[in-house]
């Protein structure tokens, strides 16, 4: 399974993390706004897409940068979470398919709770910004 994730990077440093909601698998964990790739779409295509259906935002796909990948196991299904930095959209993040949204400093992510996938991408996010 490849899941697409977004670091949405404020003027400030922050990043955008979205709480997941209590009807869903890892309920009330912070994350990364993002989802999975459906079959025959681009990754980037992908998130995009998940961004405008979980914030309400848009971007295009050519504003995603590849940052960084991890692996992991997921309710017994091997999954890829590819995480991409973007800067630039349009719209006001609302939390559309989420408890509730914050911006924080990568420092500030060590102590949130957050899925297993979601935290080895702290500290390289944290030298890429």
């Amino acid at each position: 399974m490849t899941v697409v994730a977004a670091a949405l990077i404020d003027t400030e440093g922050r990043v955008l993390l979205q709480q997941r909601a209590a009807h869903r698998a890892m309920a009330g964990l912070w994350e990364f706004p993002g989802g999975k790739v459906e079959r025959g779409e681009l990754p980037e295509t992908a998130l995009a897409r998940e961004l405008k259906e979980e914030l309400g935002i848009d971007t295009d796909a050519a504003r995603l940068a590849p940052a960084t990948f991890a692996s992991a196991d997921v309710a017994g299904r091997h999954m890829i979470l590819l995480l991409y930095i973007c800067r630039e959209w349009h719209g006001e993040p609302k939390p559309l398919d989420a408890s509730g949204l914050q911006w924080v400093r990568p420092r500030e992510m060590s102590v949130l709770p957050m899925p297993p996938a979601d935290k080895p991408l702290i500290a390289l996010l944290d030298a890429l910004i």
